[in-house]
């Protein structure tokens, strides 16, 4: 399997879920995934932020906040497959968020109310493979309610969904609205066995650092028994501290890299919908050095 460090774009167009699943593990820690909310207007209105993103280096492409039912890509041109043009004009692999919202929660703070197509459900799994992406990710935004039991859940029925074509992250970035799994509870060693056993590929957790009480020890600890488990992990910034100084993005990174992390995610809320452009450079930069960055931004589509 050739390493996703090495991977072109016609080189992803030939994997499925799996086959991308192998090739990050073969790249060492070496993986940028940066979140993107495409409904929102690019930070330049002459190219898409997911163009952007690629541009300074991301890897991995995931969409957050998109209806899957309603997709909506500020600054893609709206023909054929959406997602297939976001592939067109990135040369990545794309994913999507969806949110296991847990209707049983009693909660004293407002959460928020979410459309149908960005709630998890068998309707919006398969109609994200309809649509051509090439993972999904089981997570929940700020206020929204999303448990670790319901992503267990989502896990579990999604697998025999998808198969081996997709393959599956999920996990926690922060609270999401339940108090009980916020700061170090975020998660622990049972959750982790239950959501490889059930399936997930990739396990994500907070970086240290990004959320209170989350340190070295303890994502190294997590990440530790992830690998035992025989999944990746991806260790994620998804408290606005995307758009932090460049010192604390590589301080976050270099903490990460030590700490065992197979995929680095960078989030949303930078700027508007984007991380700050040279923070996702300054991260890759930080794991993986200038050559691997620059050729990764420089790469060619048509290669």
């Amino acid at each position: 399997m050739k390493r996703f460090l090495n991977c072109t774009a016609s080189d992803f167009q030939q994997m499925n879920g799996q086959d991308l699943v192998e090739s990050i593990r073969t790249s060492e820690g070496r993986i940028v995934l940066s979140e993107v909310i495409p409904s929102f207007q690019p930070l330049y209105r002459e190219v898409s932020n997911m163009e952007l993103i690629a541009s300074f280096g991301a890897d991995l492409i995931l969409l957050n906040l998109i209806d899957v039912f309603n997709p909506v890509m500020e600054g893609v041109p709206n023909e054929g497959s959406i997602v297939q043009q976001v592939k067109n004009l990135t040369g990545r692999p794309v994913g999507v968020n969806l949110e296991p919202v847990d209707p049983n929660l009693r909660m004293n703070e407002q959460l928020e109310s979410l459309p149908i197509g960005r709630r998890y459900s068998k309707e919006t799994v398969e109609k994200a493979m309809e649509l051509g992406f090439d993972y999904i990710c089981f997570t929940g935004n700020p206020r929204t309610g999303v448990s670790n039991k319901e992503i267990i859940s989502a896990v579990r029925e999604s697998k025999r969904i998808v198969g081996d074509d997709l393959f599956i992250i999920a996990g926690k970035m922060h609270g999401a609205g339940v108090t009980s799994e916020s700061g170090s509870g975020i998660t622990n060693e049972s959750t982790i066995k239950d959501l490889v056993t059930v399936g997930a590929d990739v396990i994500l957790i907070p970086s240290p650092g990004t959320v209170p009480g989350v340190s070295v020890e303890n994502v190294q600890n997590w990440t530790s028994y992830i690998h035992e488990a025989g999944a990746l992990a991806m260790l994620t910034i998804g408290t606005s501290q995307e758009g932090a100084t460049e010192d604390t993005i590589r301080q976050i990174a270099l903490q990460n890299k030590m700490a065992g992390a197979d995929i680095h995610h960078i989030g949303d809320a930078g700027y508007n919908g984007v991380a700050v452009p040279e923070n996702i450079m300054e991260y890759s930069i930080a794991i993986r050095g200038k050559r691997h960055t620059y050729v990764r931004m420089a790469r060619s589509i048509n290669r």
